[in-house]
Order: C-alpha cells, then structure tokens, then sequence
C-alpha cells in the first residue's frame, strides 16, 4: 500500500514539466490554448524566464545556440501590458523572423519600459524540431504578482 501511494505522488510530481534549460515555470491546464505559470526572484528574471519558456514550449531548444545576439525594447501601460507586449515581440522573433532565444537577459526595466538583449539563432528544419506552434500571446487569466519569494506571473497563449 505504500508502495502504490509513493507511486501516485510520484506521478503527480512528474506532471509538472521541468525542462533541462530551465526550471522556473510550469505548464498550466487550460482549453484549446496553453498557459505557463513562471516565476522568478526580481521582476527581470521573471520576464527572462517567461521568454525563454515561450521557446521551451515550442522548440526542442536544447539544440539552439547563441550565435547572433539581437536587443528588444517594449513599453506598456503597466507590468503585465509590458509582459505581454515583450512577450509578443519574443514570439515575433520566431513566427515572423525565423529566430530562436537560448539565452534571456532584461538590461533595463521600469514600470512601463523594458529592454532586453536576446541570444540565439535562426531556425533550421534539419536541426531543430517543433513541438507546439504558439500563434499569440493573451490577456486572458493574466496575472503578474509578487509574493515572499519574488515575482510570479500567468499567461494564456493561444495555438
């Protein structure tokens, strides 16, 4: 009996995604979309870690490299039009110039104001491989909040 209770926790543990790239988001249960829970200790590493889960989720991304560096300013009204917006333009970056992100780093961040240097490369259907296609980022559930641990965020993306 034991056995079969350490077996189910086992499970359970096991549903919640954890990436060799990077451990600070997981995947969150939502109808004909997908949405991320991520988290990070300052408000930078929360929106690294948010692009870089956009790539986990879609791209096999351990075979990206960091050949090209490209920077990336947003504005937005307040903390989670800005998350949305920067995520958008991430997503532009694959969807709409066939770029891949390994590596996130937020240079400067205000209220309504972020800029970002990105590292990564271009796609390339022989070396790497689609796992999703996420088609935009939402609005929908979105929740950008700090707790004792640092800073957490929601978004919905739709496929």
């Amino acid at each position: 009996m034991l056995f079969v209770n350490v077996l189910k926790i086992l499970v359970l543990v096991l549903e919640v995604v954890y990436s060799p790239i990077m451990t600070k988001y997981k995947i969150l249960d939502h109808t004909a979309d997908i949405g991320i829970e991520v988290w990070g200790k300052t408000k930078k590493e929360l929106f690294a870690s948010a692009a870089l889960a956009i790539f986990d989720l879609m791209i096999i991304n351990g075979e990206a490299e960091k050949t090209e560096e490209k920077t990336i300013a947003v504005t937005g009204n307040d903390l989670q039009d800005l998350l949305v917006n920067f995520l958008r333009e991430i997503l532009y970056l694959f969807n709409g110039k066939s770029w891949l992100v390994k590596e996130c780093r937020i240079k400067e961040m205000t209220a309504h104001r972020l800029v970002a240097q990105v590292a990564g490369e271009r796609f390339n259907r022989r070396k790497h491989e689609i796992k999703k296609e996420i088609k935009a980022v939402t609005y929908h559930s979105l929740s950008v909040t700090k707790n004792v641990r640092g800073w957490k965020a929601k978004v919905i993306f739709d496929l």
